[in-house]
This record gives C-alpha cells, structure tokens and sequence, in this order.
C-alpha cells in the first residue's frame, strides 16, 4: 500500500486541551491540535488527594476541593495564554462518589469556562481502553487503568472494546476502607477481584497498564536493570518479572521508596498498595507480559473526537510524516524513497512481514532528519531525536529499527560505533535490514540531492545475483564515483553483485 494512504491528511489546527479531574491529581494536557498522533505542547499535574477520605466520609475533603479548583482557575489562565480553541474536562471516580460531587463540578465548571463530564465506571474505563488503543492499535488483552479511587479492567480485541468492569481499587480508596493494614488490604483486594471474570479471559495475552502509579512501577524496573532507552510508553515486562516487582514493591514502606530515586515522592505513600493491586492480579492470571501505556483516558477522549478515517490512520505514519515535514529538504521525496525501497525487500531472501514494512516506511520519511546539523553529529543526532522522540504505534524495538537505520544512513552501513545497549535490544535480522535500508537511503540522496521527482525514474529492482539500478539515458549524467560507490556497498550489503544500467 502506497504509505500516503496511510496517513492523517488534516491540516494543522489549533491547539486544544483535556483537563482530567482525577481522584489522586488534577492534570491538564495541551496538545498540538486535534490529530491522528498529537504532541503535548504544555502538561502539568497538581496532586489534589480528592479521593482521599471519601470511602470514609462519603464526600470530597474542602482543602483537596480548593486545591483542586486553584489548579483549575490556573489552566483556565494557561489555555488563554496558549490559544487553545477547545477544551475538553472530564472527572472520574472522587467526584463520581462525592456526595458534594455535583457542587464541586458547578464551581470547577464556572472557572473553567468549559463543560466538565463526570463519567461513569463504564465510561472511565471505555476511554481508557481507547487511549491504549490510541497509542497501540494492535493491542491484544486486558487495558487496567488504575486511579486513586479505581481499577477499570477492558478486553481489547481487534482494535474494539469487548467486556468492561469498574473496581474500588485505587489506593486511595483501599486506605479508606483498609487503613494501612496489609493484610486487610489483601483480602479487600482479592474480594474485588473476585468479582472480574474477564480475568478469565487474560491467559495468554497481554495485559496493559495505564495510571501513574504502574508508571511508576515501569521505571523503576528499568532502574535496576539499567535499561538504556528510558521510554515507559511501551516498556514490556513478562508475567514473572512483573510479578516480582509488584509482590517487591507492596513490601516497601513509603519512607524506603521516599529514598529511591526513580520513584516519584508523591506516590510514595500509595505505590505499595498499587503494587499489591498488580500482585494479586497477576497472581491469579497467566498473561504473557504487562505492557506500560502513557496512553489512557486523556488521549481516549481525543481519540473519541476524531473521525473514523483519522482514527483508523496509522499512528506511526503520521508522526513520521510530520517529522517529514518539519526536517526534510523535500518531504514528498520521504515518500518516493518509502516506494522506491519496496522492491529491495520485496524479493529479498527473507521477505517483509507487514510490520516490517510499516517500521521501513516510517523510517524512510525520518530520513533526513539531521541534513542541518554538523556533519560530525547527523548519525548521533538522528539517533538521539528518534530513540527518545514522543511517538507512539511502535514498541521499543521498532523505535530502535528507526533510530539505527538513520543512524546508519548518515554514519555508513559498515559503521561499528552504534551503541551496543541499543543493538543488542533489536533482533539481529532486523539489525541487519536497519544496514541495507540505510545503504539504500544513502544510494537515493546521492542521486538526488533529496529533491523530489527524480526516484520515480531511476528503477532498483533485484534480478537474480545482481542489484540492479537502471538509469534512464536524460538521467545518466547524475550516475558517477559516489552513486558506484554507494550501490555496490548496498549490493555487498545484501550478498548481491552491482549492475548499472543506463539509456
């Protein structure tokens, strides 16, 4: 499929904003328009406790209220300041509770300036599922967002929602019920997740975790491993490393996690039982790994916002464009490399599976991302903006395929300086596909000077043994040293002998 067809066409909009009431923080996101792949322009989370003491009381605290409605008068004066068009507000499971829910959300509303839904259990957890869904539209298992006041458990499938439950597992809401006991808190939790039958259907598959507090989890996991590509979105644990994790971390007391540096100081007190949550659900369940998405409710409300045609655009594809876009010399020849390159793995000794040639057309529009930097720093920068670049729609190995292929676009394709830690995290197969993809970027800049129309006339095609580039007779001119040096170090590259064919 022509990779233009795969991506979002909408103009650039304006920037709009989502406003989360939640039971633990007050959270504003301003992102950079209403697309296929936003990027957040402004975030900023105040924690507010909402939930905390409702199990108990019944209503929201009046010092937690005024905490929460001064974050919002200052995201109303912040969304001025930013030109946001819209913005859209949602509050979940504190204020669903409250008996002085209502009076808090008219208060809020007013400074606001903007409708506040209060969502239901089934809603919270609908828009969470279609965050995951949002940022991995593959996904396969059971999306777990966990708030200070609840857990929302929803089977994913086939990029749709299947069954759903709401459970009163937050932390905040277990230390209402429980007190600080954990043995009471155990078998407050296992009583709840008795209640989840579409636990059943998690053997398996994968289960997604949504909610800072399993963030939270994920980097510090990475901590003790010295993980080197510090992405939580995507970060993959299997069924036992989990495990382990969360049964370590529910040992803890807020002041030993108070002293490790990867864990946030505000989660501190809740993340234990947040860990004993994952500890007992995991027990009783066999998924294959646990999935961290940064994706949830927030980025489910957008997505809910988008045409169908958008929402079904590929996610990758459309950061990738607009890194076109803002780095290229020529965006639309991204886009004629995308194509050129089809017929070198096309007939290769071991064809591309479709999630490979979505990972080669996202790096072709990547391509020339560095052309304005120092040419001593283009392969280390290109690796830099891509390894760490806020894009979703690609696991942490595809993220490296991309990263190392422009790598070696611009370091060479024999170059032995890319980082270890990062090669050793992709398949070697995939390694070397990284090295001829970059051989035949390198072989298409040189013939072009990255200007658009010429790769459409030049033909490279595998015939046999031989790499074959035909070069059309108003063309030949541009064939030269650089373009046989660059075609047979591709050739090489692929066990192939070099052919050119002009006129």
């Amino acid at each position: 499929m022509n990779p233009a067809k795969r991506l979002d066409r909408i103009n650039d909009a304006p920037p709009v904003a989502v406003v989360d009431i939640g039971s633990n923080s007050v959270r504003m996101v301003v992102y950079d328009g209403l697309r296929r792949a936003p990027s957040p322009m402004f975030n900023e989370k105040v924690l507010c406790a909402l939930g905390r003491g409702v199990a108990e009381t019944g209503a929201l605290d009046d010092e937690a209220s005024e905490r929460a409605l001064n974050a919002i008068r200052r995201f109303r004066a912040l969304c001025n300041q930013l030109n946001v068009s819209e913005i859209f507000s949602v509050a979940t499971a504190a204020v669903r509770d409250a008996s002085n829910g209502i009076d808090f959300i008219t208060k809020a509303k007013k400074l606001l300036g903007a409708d506040i839904g209060v969502l239901t259990g089934r809603q919270e957890a609908a828009f969470a599922a279609k965050g995951v869904l949002s940022g991995i539209p593959d996904a396969e298992g059971i999306v777990g967002d966990l708030g200070g006041g609840s857990l929302e458990l929803v089977d994913v499938s086939m990029g749709k929602l299947r069954d759903g439950i709401t459970l009163p597992l937050g932390p905040l809401r277990i230390l209402g019920e429980t007190g600080p006991d954990i043995e009471s808190a155990r078998q407050y939790i296992d009583a709840q997740l008795d209640r989840a039958r579409l636990l059943q259907n998690l053997d398996g598959r994968t289960f997604y975790g949504v909610g800072g507090a399993w963030r939270n989890l994920a980097r510090l996991h990475m901590a003790q491993i010295h993980y080197p590509l510090i992405i939580v979105q995507g970060y993959t644990m299997d069924r036992s490393t989990a495990l382990s994790l969360a049964d370590f971390v529910s040992r803890l007391s807020p002041d030993t996690l108070r002293g490790i540096e990867a864990v946030s100081k505000s989660r501190s007190e809740t993340l234990p039982l947040a860990a004993l949550v994952l500890q007992r659900l995991l027990a009783r369940t066999q998924p294959k790994d646990m999935v961290t998405s940064i994706y949830g409710v927030r980025e489910g409300l957008l997505f809910g916002k988008l045409k169908k045609r958008v929402r079904d655009s590929d996610p990758l594809l459309n950061a990738s464009w607009d890194f076109a876009k803002r780095y290229a010399r020529s965006p639309h020849h991204e886009l004629e490399l995308c194509e050129w390159t089809d017929a070198l793995f096309v007939n290769n000794k071991q064809p591309e599976t479709e999630e490979e040639r979505r990972l080669r057309h996202a790096a072709c529009m990547m391509a020339d991302i560095s052309w304005r930097a120092n040419p001593d720093y283009r392969s280390g920068r290109a690796l830099t903006i891509i390894s760490q670049a806020s894009i979703v729609g690609v696991d942490h190995p595809g993220r490296l395929f991309l990263a190392l292929a422009v790598f070696f676009r611009y370091q060479g394709i024999n170059s032995k300086h890319a980082p270890r830690e990062f090669i050793d995290l992709i398949p070697e197969d995939w390694l070397e596909r990284a090295r001829i993809l970059a051989g035949a970027m390198r072989l298409a800049y040189v013939l072009t000077g990255a200007m658009t129309g010429l790769l459409p006339k030049i033909k490279l095609s595998i015939n046999g043994k031989k790499l074959v580039l035909d070069m059309p007779k108003k063309l030949s001119d541009l064939y030269g040293e650089s373009v046989a040096k660059k075609l047979n170090q591709l050739a090489d590259a692929m066990g192939l002998e070099a052919e050119v064919r002009r006129g």
